[in-house]
This record gives C-alpha cells, sequence and structure tokens, in this order.
C-alpha cells in the first residue's frame, strides 16, 4: 500500500472542495485550481478531509494512488498558502526589473530579455540580482522559474547566470598555462 497515498489530505477552514467523478475543482482564499484524475482513482470527500482510494493492487493503481494524493494536496496547499520560487542571479552587470507584471532581465546579451508573467503568476524583485516567483499552481510555479533560470544557466567556470536560491554549482578548473621548457 503506498504509504503517500494512504495519508488523508485536511482541508483547512475556507477551502471549498467540489468531487466530480474524476474531476475535482478546489476554491480558497487565493484562487481556485481545476485538475482531471485517472478515472480509476476514487476521490473521497468526508468530515473535512480528502482520501484517495485505488481499486486494485496492479502496478499502474499503485503508481497512481501516491501521485494523485500529492496533486490533490498541492492544489489545498496553493489555494491556501501558495507558492514560490527563488532564484538568484550572479554576474557582473547581470540583473533584473519589474515592467509593469512582466520581468524584464538583463543577462550579458546585446538586448535585454523580457519575460511575461503568465496568468496565475507574479514576479516581484526584492534586489537587482534576486527573482521571486510565486503562484497557487505548483506546477507552473516550478515552470516558470525553470524557463527563467533556461535564458542563462550557470556557467561552470564563473558561476555566472540565473540559479535557484541556495543551488550549488561545481566549478571547473580553468586552462591551465602552458609550461616554459628553455
Amino acid at each position: 500500500m503506498s504509504r503517500i497515498g494512504k495519508q488523508p489530505i485536511a482541508i483547512p477552514r475556507g477551502v471549498e472542495v467540489s468531487v466530480d467523478g474524476a474531476r475535482v475543482a478546489v476554491k480558497g482564499p487565493r484562487g481556485s485550481l481545476e485538475q482531471s484524475f485517472h478515472r480509476d482513482m476514487r476521490i473521497v470527500q468526508a468530515d473535512g478531509t480528502l482520501r484517495v482510494e485505488r481499486p486494485s493492487e496492479e502496478r499502474e493503481h499503485r503508481s497512481l494512488h501516491g501521485l494523485t494524493r500529492t496533486l490533490l494536496a498541492n492544489m489545498v496547499e496553493g489555494v491556501t498558502n501558495g507558492f514560490e520560487k527563488r532564484l538568484e542571479i550572479v554576474g557582473v552587470g547581470y540583473r533584473a526589473a519589474l515592467r509593469g507584471k512582466d520581468l524584464e532581465l538583463a543577462l550579458g546579451f546585446s538586448h535585454p530579455v523580457t519575460v511575461p508573467a503568465p496568468a496565475g503568476i507574479e514576479f516581484e524583485v526584492p534586489a537587482v540580482n534576486r527573482i521571486v516567483v510565486r503562484g497557487i499552481d505548483k506546477q507552473l510555479v516550478g515552470e516558470v522559474a525553470a524557463e527563467i533560470r533556461q535564458i542563462r544557466k550557470p556557467e561552470p567556470y564563473k558561476g555566472k547566470g540565473v540559479r535557484y536560491e541556495g543551488e550549488y554549482v561545481r566549478k571547473k578548473a580553468g586552462k591551465a598555462a602552458k609550461a616554459v621548457t628553455a
């Protein structure tokens, strides 16, 4: 039995969950999310909790059990607290700024790079070398943060580029000077 799949999901105060077969809608103080799940997974709502039940011990059902429960828990967490990813920019002259709702990055290219904010995502720039990506959909927040990092990944020689906060970048040794023989 899936240890994650067995755990019930507590529904906090102010959060409404409606289960319609395989379709689940979660509405909370930060917004609402809707998602379809596999038709074999049964989602049961009882006395302030959500539970996911699987029909059999088949390999596919076992793998879907924990996944479904985790996705539901992320939906509930998202509409109550939201999610955020923090990025840091390393490099001389590299900086970020907000232009309306969009993010403008100067990352050593001949032009600034503009990242439009998708629906449900907001950017914050607490310092010129820090970016915060916020939203209620965990998957979308992670995807947008990864796309920003992809624009200029940290390079292994000086470590310049966009990285996640606290990410360790392994540095390589530079080219050694040629030995002079007499």
